[in-house]
């Protein structure tokens, strides 16, 4: 048995044409843009996010070298406690490591200028030993957190 063969009707006038019309494009344009738009705002709240995650570990890394210079110096540990400065008062520029024979003045200084060179010239420290306590207290200024970020800690030695 033979099919009947089934011819296509063109409609008279005007074909269809299929495609994208100017809105759509323009549409598809748009939530683009938005999304680019959406990328780069995270991009730099990641950036902020991993500036201010630096600063931290920077303070906490800072402070413990401090106790541990403590630890090491058992005897000239009531002198550690000159270690604390305000905000401007030290220069972060040029820190250098002594050599040979070092006195707490020196590491003190040393110190002093590792933490404003890490974390900014509004940085402040307040160290403290009473009774065998040591207390290490570093503040600095950031956009993300807000105007302190304070880090402390605390150890018997």
């Amino acid at each position: 048995m033979k099919l009947p063969i089934r011819s296509r009707c063109i409609p008279h006038g005007r074909a269809r044409i299929s495609g994208f019309s100017m809105i759509e494009v323009l549409i598809a344009l748009v939530v683009l843009a938005l999304g680019l738009l959406g990328f780069a705002l995270l991009q730099t709240l990641n950036l902020r996010y991993t500036q201010s995650a630096n600063h931290r570990t920077q303070a906490t890394n800072l402070a413990y070298d401090l106790l541990d210079q403590m630890r090491a110096n058992r005897l000239s540990v009531a002198q550690y406690a000159t270690a604390s400065f305000a905000a401007g008062s030290v220069s972060g520029t040029g820190c250098t490591r002594p050599i040979a024979t070092v006195s707490v003045a020196q590491s003190v200084t040393r110190w002093q200028c590792q933490v404003v060179e890490a974390l900014g010239n509004q940085a402040t420290a307040t160290v403290t030993y009473v009774g065998g306590d040591a207390n290490v207290i570093l503040t600095w200024g950031e956009r993300v957190v807000g105007p302190d970020t304070r880090f402390e800690v605390e150890t018997r030695l």
